[in-house]
């Protein structure tokens, strides 16, 4: 009966059977997994070491005092403690003015007969010059005058005149008055009056014209128009017949300025619109 042998070598073995083992390549394959174990195990050491480097550092480092910071109302803050053994400061020196000469001069008073006390002449003009009336009389520096300011006179009050507006003439003409004139009836019936009188001219039918023309005129006092103009017309007869209806329209309530009947230029829109 013949032997039977079986070879329980490794992979790399058996690959590299009837190799030349000595060329490197065997040498690595076979101690591969070592090597990426032992890689594996360093590079965990050292992050873990560099994570932890920080708790290292802070638990080794010297502790420095912390101060913490705390709000404060200066507000609400006590009095400084008083020292009971220490003496009070002392109060400042008075300041003396320079005295001025006076002489005794007190202002009527009404009192009982028993309370009047002995009467004292009023000053003469004589003692007022060199001397300013008090209630004592006192000798005082003649310097004394230089340094003390007498109380400014103060402006009594002053007559309020009443302001009267000049009543306008009678030829001013007004652009914006306080009560603008007026068609009788209002814009309603001044809507109609142009509707019923307008004759739309054949010249500007025949040419399909249409639009506005802006007529100005003044409003006198007595509600007469005068002075009508055009200023913006169309032509084809229908800046004549805008100035036509404009001249024959009844008279305006006028406008007025401070409760008086001005003239007043007042602008007027025609409207010419074929139908």
């Amino acid at each position: 009966m013949a032997e039977v042998t079986t070879n329980t070598g490794t992979l790399d073995d058996i690959v590299f059977a009837n190799r030349n083992k000595a060329y490197g390549a065997y040498a690595l394959r076979k101690d591969y997994s070592r090597t990426v174990y032992r890689a594996l195990i360093i590079g965990s050491v050292l992050f873990l070491l560099a994570m932890a480097t920080p708790s290292i550092i802070s638990v080794l480092a010297p502790k420095e005092d912390e101060q913490a910071m705390v709000e404060v109302d200066l507000m609400k803050l006590p009095p400084p403690p008083i020292d009971p053994n220490e003496p009070p400061p002392p109060p400042p020196p008075p300041v003396e003015l320079p005295k001025v000469n006076t002489v005794k001069f007190l202002p009527p008073e009404v009192k009982p007969d028993e309370e009047v006390p002995e009467e004292t002449p009023p000053p003469t003009v004589e003692e007022l010059k060199e001397a300013v009336a008090a209630e004592k009389t006192q000798e005082g520096d003649p310097n004394a005058e230089e340094v003390i300011v007498a109380p400014e006179e103060t402006a009594g009050p002053t007559k309020v005149e009443a302001a009267v507006e000049a009543a306008p003439k009678e030829d001013q003409i007004f652009t914006v008055v306080e009560q603008n004139p007026e068609f009788p009836g209002g814009m309603a019936a001044l809507g109609q009056f142009l509707g019923k009188n307008i004759r739309y001219p054949p010249a500007a039918s025949r040419a399909n014209v249409s639009g506005r023309v802006y007529v100005s005129f003044v409003v006198n006092t007595d509600g007469s128009i005068q002075d009508a103009t055009v200023l913006k017309g169309l032509g084809f007869g229908t800046d004549e017949e805008a100035l036509r209806v404009v001249r024959s329209m009844p008279k305006w309530r006028p406008g007025k300025q401070s409760g008086r009947p001005v003239r007043v230029k007042y602008n007027l829109p025609i409207n010419f619109q074929l139908e």
